[in-house]
């Protein structure tokens, strides 16, 4: 299955792992790790995850990265995954999709 990364999720990814890098000297390419893991994940299985609500017609999934603490959220139809955002699930919202 094909999957790509939107401009937003991409650049939030980019964030992330630069942050995480400078930030995290015990484990500095854990976010890295994590998301790649995620998104094999979620290439293999596109139905797993939560629903995420939507105000379009288009059903929008999350997982969580449980070791970082990031939710990634995609869409998927049966040749495409996309991600649309990696959002910390510490916030108190979600990001507007």
């Amino acid at each position: 299955m094909r999957l790509r990364l939107a401009p937003r999720a991409l650049s939030e990814a980019k964030r992330k792992k630069t942050w995480w890098q400078k930030n995290r000297q015990s484990s500095p390419d854990l976010f890295e790790e994590e998301f790649n893991v995620i998104v094999r994940s979620i290439q293999s299985a596109p139905g797993a995850g939560a629903i995420y609500p939507s105000r379009f017609d288009i059903v929008i999934r999350r997982v969580l990265m449980t070791k970082t603490k990031n939710h990634v959220y995609f869409t998927a139809t049966d040749t495409e995954v996309v991600i649309l955002s990696v959002w910390g699930a510490a916030r108190e919202r979600g990001p507007k999709l």
